[in-house]
């Protein structure tokens, strides 16, 4: 039996060189049907979407699934479509770059459908995955045809966004104070004052700690530094939660009954995702621990808020909707680079090395600026030449495809972020 759908995929442009996205950017890209014969389709679309999702599993007199989800938006758009029962042809369709609406019936070959969209201007949870839970953004594309399995394919993107520093609190400093009484191996006291610049920090930006120390004990202290990050992830009144130490540092000796200032700046790794605070089901948190290197000491806790860099999102387009649509964005055609997300962005959420730094070490392809790659099915919304004999064969784990025939591919963890530590923290 002949396969009517060859192939069916979703691409989309970069629009900078760490290849994220933030709230208003524009995201283009094509739709490309490859077909053996005239196909009649009854619809094709293309979805941009949102969502979280929590599962993990417990033992207890039986095994327990914990799982929830959190959708952020879903909006789709048509090129072609037969049964118009809802919303407008303005609204819902997308015409081809001459303006005219695409036919329902298609000839054999290769055909490209290329689209703009705009990400909503909210701001939402940063692309994230570790084993239990994940928060990923999806372009989706579907071919529905009569009395026929649908035709789908996807690609993921990385979403960051933009840093919210209009929160005073993020800002503003922070100061414990805690006095710790002596009664093992030594006597006297010890009374230690923690003040930090501010509660947000870039990635990369060093983490500037002051420690006044009196030391009225009979022996010598250093204070401690750790900072650790907690993965929280809840679903049906249950929480899992998950902390690892970053990394741990500690301060210059106070000697016996001294007194003593210390200056301690801790780099924030780059390769940390950023805090995630605003999801239901999932948070990711950081937290500044300092104590004594006294058996039994007690610690001081701030929390740390770890902030998106201000460079990842390209240029949004100012427009008054909350979610826009164009068929070419506004101010000229829309870069149509035909390439996917980079093979290797890095540890957990990391968007990348900056942008002077680019291209960065082990980046798995050329610069954008030599771009087209060979292969390029020729400007939006023309026909690929009978020699063009198919896309660059780099396609990362973002895409997938489904034939006539196939069931959906099940979801796997991507490689591009490790697994979330599997220390459980019982309190």
């Amino acid at each position: 039996m002949s396969v009517t759908v060859k192939n069916i995929s979703v691409i989309y442009s970069p629009i900078n060189q760490n290849n994220t996205f933030s709230s208003g950017d524009f995201i283009s890209g094509h739709v490309i049907l490859d077909l053996a014969k005239d196909t009649k389709m009854q619809s094709l679309s293309v979805k941009i979407k949102g969502k979280a999702e929590v599962c993990w599993r417990e033992r207890h007199k039986s095994t327990v699934v914990y799982s929830d989800k959190e959708k952020y938006y879903s909006v789709e758009r048509f090129f072609v479509r037969e049964n118009k029962t809802r919303g407008n042809d303005h609204e819902m369709m997308l015409r081809d770059p001459s303006g005219q609406p695409y036919s329902s019936v298609v000839a054999p070959g290769r055909h490209v459908y290329p689209f703009t969209l705009q990400l909503p201007r909210q701001n939402f949870p940063p692309t994230f995955k570790a084993s239990v839970g994940k928060i990923i953004y999806t372009l989706e594309t579907k071919l529905s045809r009569s009395m026929r399995i649908s035709n789908k394919a996807k690609a993921e993107f990385l979403y960051f966004p933009s840093p919210d520093v209009s929160n005073p609190e993020l800002m503003a400093p922070q100061y414990r104070t805690k006095d710790e009484q002596m009664n093992l191996f030594s006597f006297g006291s010890v009374s230690m004052n923690i003040k930090t610049e501010k509660m947000g920090y870039y990635l990369g930006e060093g983490l500037k700690v002051l420690a006044e120390v009196q030391n009225n004990s009979s022996r010598t202290i250093k204070p401690k530094y750790c900072l650790y990050e907690k993965h929280s992830f809840f679903a049906k009144g249950k929480r899992k939660l998950h902390t690892h130490d970053l990394f741990k540092e500690e301060g210059e000796p106070i000697e016996p009954s001294s007194r003593k200032t210390i200056t301690k700046v801790l780099p924030i790794p780059p390769s940390l995702t950023v805090s995630i605070l605003n999801c239901r089901i999932l948070k990711v948190e950081y937290r500044l621990r300092v104590c004594l290197d006294v058996p039994f000491a007690s610690e001081i806790k701030f929390p740390v808020v770890i902030l998106p860099l201000q460079s990842l999102s390209g240029v949004s387009s100012a427009t008054n909707n909350d979610f826009g649509i164009w068929n070419q964005p506004p101010g000229g055609n829309a870069p149509f680079n035909m390439v996917e997300p980079p093979g290797h962005c890095g540890a957990l959420g990391y968007p990348g090395p900056p942008l002077s730094q680019y291209p960065a070490p082990g980046y798995p392809g050329p610069p954008l600026s030599q771009f087209p790659a060979p292969g390029y099915p020729g400007p939006p919304g023309q026909f690929a030449p009978p020699s063009y004999d198919g896309l660059p064969g780099q396609f990362g784990p973002s895409v997938s495809h489904q034939s006539d025939s196939s069931a959906p591919p099940p979801y796997q963890e991507c490689h591009l972020y490790p697994r979330c530590p599997d220390h459980l923290e019982k309190s």
